[in-house]
């Protein structure tokens, strides 16, 4: 049963119980309805207490009903909550953990609410692009006043319920046992004659309230311009102040339905539900056992690996920091201490918390000091002879059952687990630079790569809160193997007419933190030309533009060394156009023959986001990704794409892949035209009429 019901001491008690945050799915909610009828028609029962078991009051909608028919089948969470506010008796919710979204809302049309310290009180909704849907932009003013409604309506942050103490919402805070606490003020309340309040009775009351919700539009509208849910919060919000509760509701309702159809709701779901997809594997059930995970080695003390050490000492776990040169260890340290003392001084840490991590660091010079790890990840140089020295180390001095794992970015990870004895203890981990702050990990599984090493290596990434996404074995694994064919697309459009800053602002436009260019002049030129002469080895049949190596060959390797595709003053990252770099990309094109075109932002667009599709249909051809939200999420959240467009398989499904299959065609055709030949997938999914995530 989704819901407990038991009288204690002249009290109802209905207990929500669908774990894991007892979301108000339609088994949930029918068991509220049912519970408050059977309340009414007991004449020993003379107040009801409404509350969560386990680790929730409720969490809000149930995520697994998202796009079924239950989702909106009676009682729906309007008619709950109409039954909870109209009962004859009265209804205490009692708050615990967490409240959010439908939960809250429901906890607002009871007519009393006990909470206890520290739950999570928020209305979450606008991070999924919809507003909240069952009367929260109308009760939430009414309950905490119209500035804090706002701010908790219009950013979905959650607030702890000590904050919201000296409002409305909470009648009495738990000095206690919550449960029985909000049974004693039961029998209170149970026992005074006369109608019980209600929220939606209330005022909104502010001394000036059409000021405030203009200064609030106001500052919306410059942080939140390319998602419409924030400006509708507001909307209703507003029109509840000025038309009252009623059709203030029905405003809200009208906005809801509305956001709904929004292709940034769309994207913000998808996303919403790509990450927690991203963590399952089909064929590594939840039941996997893990490795315990007590100590971790990191090899390289360089930017990369320094960065990965912060994420485990953040998380309370020790680690060994490897390097092979005092100097560099010394540096690598200093780095670190360096970058918390600027969290410092933001106000995001303390210097005691700053001090307590320090001292899970420990500093050495000696592959022995490995000994006890449970994981060791090597973050040294990216080239496959370095790879293999340090390996055959580690397998030397690691003991039996550590996991060995690779940052390595576009190697072979089944090369590298070969150089050790144990290959089904080594995986890929691929982290994201800055590795400190950057969400994504890219979770490489080798051909011999232990299911439970998968499940740990998953579970440590939850503990140092990154988004896991699991990739196969090739060349540049998802993200890297699809920003080549993006930037080689790039570089043919500045031998065609282009020049980096009208792509870099064309593609920006669009959304993307940053354009190929910068983004390239950020990493260091140099990365992409060791990929390149690889290339020119490996698949001497590929066709690239040769523009990038001449920029490389005059020693331009981006914000480094003070000039790349821009140039850049010193001190300073601001990308300024460089008229020597545009004069080399003009006579590039004479000497290839080519006449020099006007390029649309259109095209760019298209060309840069289609070759990320095409790659990563062929990813999903090849079983590289299991699935097309992976992409995504590689995307949203390892290189920048925008998130109300939802990263670029969802993109394409926008457009229709009808569109983007004859927009492919008509680049093969065009010169530089080898690189557009659909993938497998698209063709298929475009004659059928579906797309990538339906």
């Amino acid at each position: 049963m989704a819901v407990d019901y038991a009288v204690r001491d002249g009290i109802a008690v209905i207990t929500l119980d669908n774990p894991p945050v007892n979301g108000l799915g339609h088994s949930t909610r029918l068991g509220i309805v049912e519970g408050i009828e059977r309340a009414r028609g007991d004449a020993s029962v003379s107040a009801v207490v409404i509350t969560g078991a386990g680790r929730a009051f409720s969490g809000g909608a149930d995520i697994t009903e998202f796009n079924t028919p239950k989702a909106t089948q009676e009682p729906t969470l309007h008619t709950v909550i109409k039954a909870v506010e109209g009962s004859a008796k009265p209804v205490v919710a009692a708050i615990h953990s967490v409240a959010m979204g439908g939960g809250l809302e429901l906890a607002l049309g009871a007519h009393f609410r006990v909470a206890a310290p520290g739950a999570q009180i928020a209305l979450p909704e606008v991070k999924l692009g919809i507003l909240p849907g069952a009367g929260g932009t109308q009760r939430l003013p009414r309950a905490v006043g119209l500035e804090t409604a706002l701010n908790m309506i219009v950013s979905g942050a959650p607030v702890l319920s000590e904050k919201l103490a000296g409002t409305a919402l909470f009648d009495r805070m738990a000095e206690g046992d919550l449960l029985d606490d909000a049974v004693a003020f039961a029998k209170q309340v149970g026992a005074q004659d006369g109608p019980h309040p209600k929220v939606r009775d209330s005022t909104i009351k502010h001394p000036n309230a059409e000021g405030f919700i203009q200064f609030a539009r106001n500052s919306v509208a410059t942080i939140a311009k390319d998602f419409p849910a924030p400006h509708k919060c507001i909307d209703a919000i507003e029109a509840g102040v000025k038309n009252g509760f009623e059709r203030g509701l029905a405003f809200e309702r009208e906005c809801f339905l509305a956001l709904v159809q929004t292709p940034e709701s769309r994207a913000l779901r998808h996303a919403f539900f790509g990450e927690r997809a991203a963590g399952k594997i089909a064929d590594v059930p939840s039941s996997t056992p893990v490795r315990t995970i007590a100590r971790v080695g990191v090899i390289g003390a360089g930017m990369m690996g320094g960065g990965i050490a912060m994420n485990f000492v953040n998380a309370g776990l020790p680690v060994t920091l490897l390097e092979t040169k005092q100097d560099a260890l010394e540096r690598g340290v200093a780095t670190i201490r360096k970058n918390f003392e600027a969290q410092v001084k933001k106000g995001k840490l303390t210097t005691e918390k700053v001090e307590e991590r320090m001292a899970l660091l420990k500093p050495t010079l000696a592959y022995d000091d490995l000994a006890e790890a449970d994981l060791i990840i090597e973050a040294v140089f990216e080239e496959l002879g370095v790879k293999e020295q340090v390996f055959r180390k580690i397998d030397e001095v690691a003991k039996p059952g550590a996991i060995l794992a690779s940052n390595t970015s576009t190697l072979d990870l089944n090369a590298i687990a070969a150089f050790t004895k144990r290959p089904e203890d080594v995986v890929g981990m691929h982290f994201f630079s800055p590795a400190n702050v950057m969400k994504l990990l890219e979770v490489v599984r080798g051909e011999k790569t232990a299911k439970d090493v998968l499940a740990t290596v998953m579970q440590v990434a939850k503990k140092i809160k990154k988004t896991a996404v699991v990739s196969g074995v090739c060349d540049g694994f998802i993200g890297n193997r699809m920003i080549e064919q993006y930037v080689r697309q790039a570089l043919f459009m500045l031998d065609e007419g282009a020049l980096p800053a009208q792509i870099d602002r064309a593609i920006e436009k669009f959304g993307f933190a940053m354009g190929p260019f910068r983004m390239s002049d950020l990493a260091g030129n140099d990365i992409g030309w060791a990929i390149r002469k690889r290339r020119y080895q490996e698949q001497p049949e590929l066709h690239y533009s040769r523009i990038a190596d001449r920029l490389c060959e005059a020693g331009r390797f981006g914000q480094k060394t003070g000039g790349g595709w821009y140039d850049y003053k010193a001190g300073e990252r601001n990308a300024l156009p460089s008229k020597l770099v545009d004069d080399m990309i003009v006579a590039h094109s004479k000497e290839l023959g080519v006449e020099r075109r006007k390029i649309s932002d259109d095209e760019i667009v298209e060309r840069l986001v289609f070759s990320l599709v095409n790659e990563g249909a062929k990813i999903l051809d090849e079983g590289i990704a299991s699935k097309a939200s992976d992409i995504d999420m590689v995307y949203l959240t390892g290189y920048g794409f925008p998130l109300y467009r939802g990263g670029p398989m969802l993109y394409a499904d926008t457009v229709g892949l009808y569109n983007v299959e004859r927009a492919m065609r008509k680049y093969a055709a065009r010169p530089n035209g080898d690189a557009w030949a659909p993938a497998r997938r698209v063709t298929e999914l475009a004659s059928q009429g579906k797309g990538f995530t339906s």
